[in-house]
């Protein structure tokens, strides 16, 4: 009888650790000790168009991709993939994606690596690899994304770090990514290769500015400055802005609104050159106070409640969505975009291309994103493309042109790609 009832209770014990073991293999846990609960599901439709779904899609070059998408309830409609910038998500697309796929198309818009609910988003650190948010590799998510949703060739649309990988995307590969809109952020083309290195008697090589030299330059103005990106780069960035003093989501406030057409002192312009003494006219939150963070760059920006409530095109539910998803993950997976890569170096092998299929350029007209790197947007017009369709500056849109005027944005992608079916 004792036996019995011991040979019971190790049954028992095997069948409930059989179970566990199966329920383990079935839930997406992603580390061990992480908990079901803690990985965050689809986003709730209760922030979201009701045209725009939130799911899932896996093994996307070794991710679980976050992705929003509309117009996928019709198969075999054209397809148009959206890649957002910083500090943005897939949801800053939200409301364009509607328009778009209303005209017929499939519209998808991932977080990108680094960002918001694709996997590994919230174990970014300063110490991490940095080969996996490198170019080539985010060319290779995107081609993932669209293989996994069994297209052959995709329109592309980017915005601000995600303007030059469309870019990248459509001169890397033009059979797939058949057009390509950028958006607040030109794409400069392919890094050059070293040329006449095999002559038998060199000609001396004419001194090269030294393009660093800027930054010491900026630290030496009164009062000293630095370039936003260079202080990206550092390690301090993400926990200033992470756990900025005013709080996370007064920080994101502060930033957006100082970036958009809402900050009345945009007022932008071409710079004649790449110099300090021309950078310094750029706003704080491009050339910063040398001794201050984000965070404190802003904060004296901070809109009034009022200010606040009038807001339609972020009003602060919407804001909400970002503020909890950095909130969770903090900022150091898209700063990773502005550090460079080891494998960047790889990018030579385009040394000469130009993007090849038709392209256009839509960004606000009080955005500085289009000017701060004097020249880029002639050479974008002029030398990096062959089938360029034209600049489009929208009125009453800072930098967050698709969020600020999603309508006119709408429209401008659509006519384009009326003009290029």
């Amino acid at each position: 009888m004792r036996q019995d009832h011991r040979g019971c209770t190790r049954r028992s014990l095997f069948k409930a650790l059989a179970a566990a073991v199966i329920a383990v293999g079935r839930s997406p846990v992603r580390a061990w000790g992480q908990s079901v609960a803690a990985i965050p599901g689809p986003l709730s439709a209760s922030v979201l168009p009701p045209s725009v779904r939130s799911r899932f899609v896996e093994n996307v070059n070794g991710l679980r991709m976050h992705v929003l998408e509309a117009g996928f309830e019709t198969p075999g409609r054209r397809a148009v993939l959206m890649i957002h910038g910083f500090p943005e998500l897939a949801y800053s697309w939200r409301n364009v994606m509607g328009p778009i796929a209303a005209a017929g198309y499939h519209v998808f818009a991932p977080d990108v690596r680094g960002y918001g609910r694709t996997s590994g988003a919230d174990a970014v650190k300063y110490t991490d690899d940095l080969r996996p948010f490198g170019t080539v590799n985010k060319i290779r998510d995107m081609l993932a994304l669209v293989s996994a949703l069994e297209y052959r060739t995709v329109h592309v649309v980017g915005h601000d770090q995600g303007s030059p990988l469309a870019g990248w995307c459509a001169c890397a590969r033009p059979d797939i990514f058949r057009t390509v809109v950028m958006s607040s952020a030109p794409f400069g083309g392919p890094p050059a290769l070293p040329s006449g290195t095999a002559r038998a008697a060199p000609r001396a090589a004419a001194p090269q500015a030294d393009p660093n030299a800027i930054y010491a330059e900026l630290a030496a103005l009164t009062p000293p400055r630095k370039h936003y990106q260079r202080y990206y780069q550092t390690a301090e960035a993400n926990e200033n802005m992470w756990h900025a003093p005013q709080g996370l989501h007064a920080f994101l406030r502060a930033y957006y609104h100082m970036k958009s057409a809402d900050w009345k002192q945009n007022d932008p312009h071409p710079l004649a050159a790449r110099t300090a003494a021309e950078w310094a006219r750029l706003p704080r939150y491009y050339v910063m106070d040398l001794d201050k963070g984000m965070a404190e760059q802003v904060a004296p920006e901070m809109p009034s409640a009022a200010t606040i409530a009038a807001c339609t095109w972020l009003p602060d539910a919407a804001l909400r969505v970002y503020s909890e998803e950095y909130g969770r993950n903090g900022f150091q997976g898209g700063l990773n975009g502005y550090r460079g890569s080891p494998g960047d170096a790889d990018l030579q092998i385009f040394a000469g291309r130009t993007i090849d299929v038709p392209s256009t350029f839509i960004s606000g007209k009080s955005d500085w994103g289009v000017y701060q790197n004097p020249g880029a947007l002639d050479r974008l017009e002029k030398d990096v493309t062959t089938k360029y369709q034209g600049t489009h500056l929208v009125e009453g849109a800072g930098h967050w042109v698709q969020q600020e005027q999603p309508e006119s944005f709408s429209r401008l992608v659509l006519e384009f790609l009326a003009r290029n079916a």
